[in-house]
């Protein structure tokens, strides 16, 4: 009910704005050409058509939104390049750690205990913090939410019940440095396949098994090539709002309010529906693979024998234990 009365807020707020709006010459003032991997029936794609009216309406039409979705105009990697130089408007999909190597510490494996914790973060100072110094990198982010829910393990050897069942399999990962550092530190073989291939990675047994929270693994119809899934909450992922802020410098100062304001409810709204879709794709995927759930105990084998991995980022400079400490007292409301 709280995340329903904050995109509730923000569409107000949104719809507020667009009162202080003067009609422009012509409509489609300035285009905002968008992409992401993930059908039209995927959380994300319906929060960035709900994202589409709203900036529409608001601004009276001066801003007109493309959408892309399936990966029809590239895989996540070159739709995040076509942002960053311009040819592209805005994505969302995974690779934050190109626009801020901070976005990897929401990433620690076992980091959070519930996402009610994740989205205090993201949506506190830490997390405006984050989403700032992303410009240094050549991105804008008016906001960022939560790429699903926890992210889980689907494979065809066996269920993973302990560290131990992890060794020597092959997984699939996307191209980010926190989930292959993971996999090889709990003595799996991570290979990097693109989103959009892994079903083909997985069906001629290129590599055994995948992560991802359950949305995707039923909107990729990875379950079709997959025996065992074993829910596990190893780590959450960002979904930061790329936007090339050259595009977004050259709005007048009433078309950047409005476009932030329907950037944040679009982000609110794609947390609550994702994560509260999230039990109803599980429901699915029991009915299609052999499920086992950890217990508290075990989850807490694999978080230690995950620990070195938190070292290795405090190791190389990319966040501080002081960063650490601070982000899991903010995440937990202290």
């Amino acid at each position: 009910m709280k995340k329903i009365v904050m995109v509730g807020f923000f569409v107000c707020l949104v719809l507020s704005l667009s009162l202080l709006v003067v009609q422009a010459q012509a409509a489609g003032d300035y285009v905002f050409k968008y992409s992401n991997s993930q059908s039209d029936q995927h959380p994300r794609s319906m929060s960035m058509f709900f994202f589409k009216d709203l900036v529409e309406k608001a601004s009276s039409g001066r801003i007109k939104v493309e959408l892309y979705t399936s990966g029809v105009l590239g895989k996540e990697a070159e739709v995040l390049d076509m942002v960053k130089t311009g040819s592209l408007q805005g994505c969302r999909g995974g690779l934050f750690e190109r626009a801020n190597m901070m976005y990897l510490l929401y990433t620690l494996p076992f980091f959070f205990d519930n996402t009610d914790q994740v989205l205090n973060l993201m949506r506190g100072e830490f997390g405006q913090k984050v989403n700032d110094d992303a410009r240094k990198n050549g991105f804008y982010i008016p906001a960022c939410g939560v790429a699903g829910g926890f992210r889980n393990i689907t494979n065809n050897v066996r269920s993973i019940t302990k560290p131990e069942d992890l060794k020597g399999l092959k997984m699939r990962t996307p191209p980010i440095d926190m989930t292959i550092k993971t996999f090889q530190t709990l003595g799996a073989n991570p290979q990097m396949v693109a989103y959009t291939e892994t079903y083909m990675a997985l069906k001629s047994n290129v590599v055994d098994g995948q992560e991802n929270p359950f949305s995707n693994t039923v909107d990729m119809k990875f379950y079709e090539v997959q025996k065992y899934l074993s829910v596990v909450n190893w780590q959450i992922h960002p979904d930061p709002f790329y936007v090339n802020p050259d595009w977004y410098n050259k709005l007048p100062g009433d078309l950047k309010n409005i476009f932030d304001a329907s950037a944040k409810a679009a982000l609110i709204f794609s947390d609550t529906i994702w994560l509260n879709s999230e039990n109803n794709y599980l429901n699915f995927l029991q009915t299609k693979l052999k499920t086992n759930m950890l217990s508290p105990e075990d989850t807490a084998k694999f978080a230690e024998a995950a620990k070195p991995v938190w070292q290795k980022y405090v190791d190389d400079g990319s966040f501080s234990w002081d960063d650490i400490n601070k982000a899991q007292k903010m995440a937990k409301g202290k």
